[in-house]
């Protein structure tokens, strides 16, 4: 079926969060000339709910992309693999390594689908899409104008890119094109990549990520949640060292020479928010960058425990946290 649409859908299975909230209405897209012309507003583009938490019913139409495909094409001296928006990421890793397409196995297990990578620049264990990322094509909904984004016309950023402006926000993503150099090396400088060493190969690489990710992150299946729900900030140098004075244990990794990146799973952890619970929202017990769905989470209780954190992070640390995860009102993205 190329089009499905479904009214007053029940949202909890479309995001991996899992609150039990409605949408007006539901629009499944699978093909793009059978893209409505016009859709109810307000509309919000979803992949796989892995990274969008809906607070409470949503009052428009939520655009699901489920557009397919993956084109791979060989250079001498690179692979080139256009990938439709609605394919799975994890899926595409597994693909690349199976036919000797390295580098993107240190992004494993990242949950969600080809086209909402470039919108957060997924990264993770040393790598970013952006490394590999050639273009991003997209639909504009409102014109019908098929647009095309160089890398940099992208703007990618940390867990950034310009398709987070407001602006942007009548494009859906349809096709994003990877290049692999045939050449490149394996990525074992960050965590716990690191005991594997320079001679790893990607499919050790691969399998580290994936077990490290299965041990510190749970199941989405098991407990809602959506991921890391904070980003890790960028402070400047002289903050640091200045932070370094009362936490000495503080860890940071130099971004450039006037800045640092600390860990916001250190800060959170050290103010004691680790298990912490209200209503049916907890900080996980072992990794406090993840929030969980214990059941019976509203929206407003996940956003008391996250206004929580980052109020005590801002008074002890100087530090404003930044929501990796987008959070949807009534009517579209909220702040925290």
């Amino acid at each position: 079926m190329t089009l499905k649409i479904t009214p007053l859908v029940r949202l909890a299975p479309l995001h991996t969060f899992g609150i039990d909230t409605k949408a007006a209405q539901l629009v499944e897209i699978a093909v793009l000339s059978a893209l409505p012309t016009s859709l109810l507003d307000p509309y919000y583009l979803l992949g796989e709910g892995s990274n969008s938490v809906f607070l409470e019913d949503y009052e428009g139409c939520i655009l699901k992309v489920n557009l397919k495909g993956i084109e791979i094409k060989e250079t001498a001296d690179n692979y080139e693999v256009k990938v439709a928006a609605g394919e799975n990421w994890h899926s595409l890793v597994e693909l690349l390594l199976s036919k000797g397409i390295y580098g993107a196995e240190n992004l494993a297990l990242i949950p969600g689908t080809v086209g909402a990578a470039p919108i957060q620049n997924i990264g993770a264990y040393g790598r970013e899409l952006a490394e590999f990322c050639a273009c991003v094509r997209a639909h504009h909904l409102s014109t019908g104008e098929r647009l095309q984004f160089s890398n940099s016309e992208c703007q990618f950023g940390y867990r950034d890119s310009i398709f987070k402006r407001p602006e942007m926000s009548p494009l859906m993503i349809t096709e994003v094109i990877l290049h692999f150099p045939k050449n490149i090396a394996v990525q074992t400088d960050y965590g716990e990549l690191k005991a594997l060493g320079s001679l790893a190969t990607p499919m050790q690489v691969f399998n580290k990520v994936v077990e490290t990710r299965r041990v510190k992150l749970p199941d989405p299946a098991v407990f809602g949640n959506a991921g890391s729900f904070f980003k890790n900030p960028i402070i400047a140098r002289s903050h640091y060292e200045s932070l370094k004075q009362a936490w000495p244990n503080i860890p940071g990794f130099v971004v450039n020479e006037h800045e640092v990146k600390v860990p916001a799973a250190w800060l959170i952890d050290r103010l004691g928010f680790k298990g912490k619970v209200i209503g049916g929202v907890a900080c996980h017990a072992n990794q406090p960058l993840v929030l969980l769905n214990e059941g019976t989470a509203t929206g407003q209780e996940l956003l008391e425990l996250a206004r929580a954190i980052r109020s005590s992070v801002e008074t002890h640390f100087s530090i404003t946290l930044e929501n990796e995860v987008r959070l949807i009102g009534a009517q579209g993205l909220v702040a925290l």
